[in-house]
């Protein structure tokens, strides 16, 4: 994962090497994904190498797990690709010392509203969204149709009334976790807080203190006894945030998850390695209407620079084919969201697979249950999900109490917001 430590020395005027690209029509462009992610990007690049001669783009293709500790030592050592696929939860370290370019350049004339500004870091364009997403309970029906029980109405459940149907299935069907992917994650954490009037981060700083979070833990141990999120030994085996299994090992793509906590372009991609149709269901809210439930429109990603590329006008070139073309979108339609660019919304719609249809109704139908967007997480904070993971699983397995648990978490969090 990117530290703060692992940045220092990347500002622009450094004396280090300059970045990725080799000069003027060579470029590096990492990403992290999937396998159809990453036929996808490589059909991309060749489109566009293809169509402007003279122009090397090698690609750098990870898992998600290992790519930002291989980012943070790249950037460190003046080495970082030319494009980089850049996540909402760094955007702000990277961005906040400079180690990105100014992509001002790049037209998002036709993007939705508000989707531009999750790429705005004290006031500088440094990411480029590349598609709208949410955040989801993907649910496997065939345990559900197995089990003999019926998937909920996503409408009117409750986080408890969630938990009671997640332990139902597990208990009358094969599966190991009813609900996966909830204990210690940030983005659970951050719906539930935002349904209570708070936020993950407010300013540079912790937007709830360490009463919420002990509340929080202590609903994921009652969920836990229930028997719904799985057995701590699985909770801990499955791993989150940088310690999770790869897409294709991950309980609900093996069939062990009825549910689990995803983000909607992920539909895709999980039912091609499941074999399986997966469907889309919204996350809980507190008093069951789903209108209070304070969704947003995530970007999926984002596309960023390093800020020490030796070609930034073909840097910008290539991300503003990528975010505004039928060339790219038609390789790409959905799969990284739904397009920011309305023109090209229209245009994929027609091309978009089942899945990717579903993707999209699921995200023109929410619109009524929206709320602020968050703002994304400042410096230190990308390390939140690993962290809660950690305290999470601590409480579960009895080596610290709820308490105790949320006054750590929330005191190790202050520290690295300050790093």
């Amino acid at each position: 994962m990117a530290t703060s430590g692992g940045l220092v020395g990347c500002a622009p005027g450094s004396s280090q090497a300059g970045g990725g690209g080799a000069g003027s029509g060579a470029l590096a462009l990492a990403w992290w994904g999937n396998p159809t992610r990453n036929k996808n990007t490589q059909d991309e690049i060749d489109a566009y190498m293809k169509a402007n001669a003279g122009v090397k783009i090698t690609g750098q293709p990870g898992d998600f797990a290992s790519y930002w500790d291989k980012l943070a030592t790249q950037t460190a050592g003046g080495t970082a690709p030319d494009i980089i696929q850049m996540d909402m939860a760094y955007i702000a370290e990277y961005g906040g010392r400079d180690a990105l370019l100014d992509l001002s350049g790049v037209d998002t004339s036709k993007f939705v509203e508000g989707t531009v500004d999750s790429g705005k870091i004290n006031g500088k364009l440094v990411g480029i969204n590349a598609g709208i997403n949410s955040l989801v309970i993907m649910t496997n029906p065939e345990i559900f149709d197995k089990a003999g029980v019926k998937v909920p109405d996503d409408m009117t459940w409750t986080w408890d009334s969630a938990m009671e149907v997640a332990a139902e299935v597990a208990k009358k069907g094969s599966a190991t976790f009813g609900l996966a992917g909830i204990v210690g994650s940030g983005a659970g954490l951050g719906t539930w807080l935002r349904q209570q009037g708070k936020e993950l981060f407010v300013d540079t700083s912790l937007g709830f203190d360490a009463s919420d979070v002990q509340a929080y833990l202590e609903s994921m141990v009652k969920y836990q006894k229930l028997g719904a999120v799985g057995s701590v030994q699985d909770i801990s085996a499955e791993g989150l945030g940088s310690s999770a299994k790869p897409l294709a090992q991950s309980a609900f793509v093996v069939g062990k998850a009825a549910m689990t906590v995803s983000n909607s372009n992920q539909l895709e991609a999980i039912n091609a390695a499941s074999g399986t149709e997966m469907e889309l269901l919204r996350l809980p809210s507190l008093a069951g209407k789903a209108t209070e439930r304070k969704a947003w429109y995530k970007a999926s990603m984002l596309w960023s620079a390093s800020a020490k590329t030796k070609d930034p006008d073909a840097v910008v070139k290539w991300i503003n084919w990528w975010s505004n073309t039928q060339d790219a979108q038609g390789i790409d339609k959905a799969e990284r969201g739904i397009p920011c660019n309305t023109d090209m919304q229209a245009f994929v719609k027609p091309q978009l697979s089942k899945a990717q249809q579903q993707v999209a109704k699921y995200i023109e139908d929410i619109k009524p249950e929206l709320g602020t967007t968050p703002i994304a997480p400042p410096p230190g904070g990308g390390k939140l999900d690993d962290v809660l993971f950690r305290y999470a699983t601590d409480v579960l397995f009895g080596k610290s109490n709820p308490a105790d648990a949320a006054k750590g978490f929330v005191d190790e969090m202050k520290s690295d917001l300050q790093t």
